[in-house]
């Protein structure tokens, strides 16, 4: 008799309490897997239509979905007669180490949130930044990836790039060369200035508009010194410089204009 009355009180004191919970518990956590897959897909949907990238969405639909899994469990737990508070205030404390103990990769990826946010530079531009130049081959959390002339793999800290100065030489469609040409003084400068006019209008890659400025910079020592500042696709900045410069050197020499160069006199002294 005492041992049904035991058993009786069990499962209604223990048994059926418990199970009940447990079924609500598993209730809240299925239903929390629906509402969180809906609320991620949501959320990535209007971070789409917000025209974020691809990156920045990735991570923080992935930092949200973490949140909310924790805040499920916590309430399964707390259904379930787990005492739920200690456990929150232990995973903080384990979360303010964490933070101290990769602070300069939180700092990175602080810095990266940015770069993605308000877009200084995109993958396929050539900017120096971190004390590197190169083209953008991948633009992550923590680090930025270049790729510089000679092909070499440079990786940055996003923290270098964006508390530094950064120089995005692909952000505008036009880019003017700035190039100084030195004429002797007893040759002819109107007929250098001619022919630097000639080759500007020859190559159908520079702009006419703006205008190529052609003019006398400076009367220096030994020189004078004209420049030439025409403008450029982006994309034609270098081949056009190299070109103008080969340019310049072979028709001045057709024409017999010098381009003076430092010289030493050695005088040699004569013994008394």
């Amino acid at each position: 008799m005492n041992v049904d009355l035991n058993l009786e009180h069990f499962v209604s004191t223990y048994l059926v309490p418990w199970s009940i919970n447990l079924l609500i518990a598993a209730a809240i956590f299925l239903v929390g897997r629906i509402v969180i897959r809906a609320m991620v897909s949501l959320l990535g949907r209007a971070l789409k239509r917000a025209d974020l990238d691809d990156t920045l969405i990735g991570f923080i639909s992935s930092v949200v979905k973490t949140v909310l899994y924790l805040l499920v469990i916590v309430a399964v737990l707390d259904k379930l007669g787990v005492e739920t508070t200690s456990l929150v205030a232990l995973v903080g404390a384990a979360g303010l180490a964490v933070g101290l103990a990769l602070k300069d990769s939180l700092q990175n990826f602080a810095s990266g949130v940015m770069l993605i946010l308000f877009r200084p530079f995109r993958a396929g531009h050539f900017i120096e930044a971190g004390g590197v130049s190169g083209s953008v081959e991948k633009i992550g959390i923590f680090n930025t990836i270049l790729k510089t002339g000679d092909n070499r793999e440079v990786i940055v800290p996003n923290g270098s790039i964006f508390q530094g100065t950064i120089t995005n030489f692909s952000a505008q469609e036009t880019r003017r060369i700035d190039l100084t040409v030195g004429i002797a003084y007893e040759d002819d400068l109107l007929k250098a200035k001619k022919i630097l006019r000639e080759l500007v209008e020859k190559d159908e890659r520079i702009h006419v508009d703006p205008e190529p400025l052609i003019a006398v910079a400076e009367l220096a020592d030994s020189s004078v010194n004209l420049v030439l500042r025409p403008w450029v696709n982006s994309g034609d900045y270098w081949a056009v410089r190299f070109d103008l410069i080969e340019n310049i050197k072979l028709a001045f020499d057709a024409s017999g204009i010098s381009i003076p160069y430092p010289q030493m006199t050695v005088h040699n002294a004569v013994a008394a």
